[in-house]
């Protein structure tokens, strides 16, 4: 699973060819969720608020670049880094 982008802490993560819907995976610390692209919400696994409220705030603003590395990995291609959170 390659990790796409990391900031305080967080690690962001997608697997090759992942079921739908689009989504991606936050491990921060102990904790570990599974975020909706489409939602931004947590579909599966927890994150503390604050973990999830600076994951919410980086993928708002890297949607397109989320749904493009979706897209790679659902080919079974290496996704692209995604900056971090400033």
């Amino acid at each position: 699973m390659p990790t796409i982008s990391s900031f305080y802490g967080i690690m962001i993560r997608m697997f090759f060819n992942d079921h739908a819907p689009p989504h991606f995976h936050a491990r921060y610390g102990e904790f570990e969720a599974t975020i909706d692209l489409g939602t931004l919400e947590i579909m599966e696994g927890q994150l503390p608020r604050r973990g999830l409220s600076l994951v919410q705030e980086w993928a708002i603003i890297h949607r397109e670049e989320l749904l493009e590395d979706w897209r790679l990995c659902r080919e079974n291609s290496l996704p692209a880094k995604i900056a971090p959170l400033p």
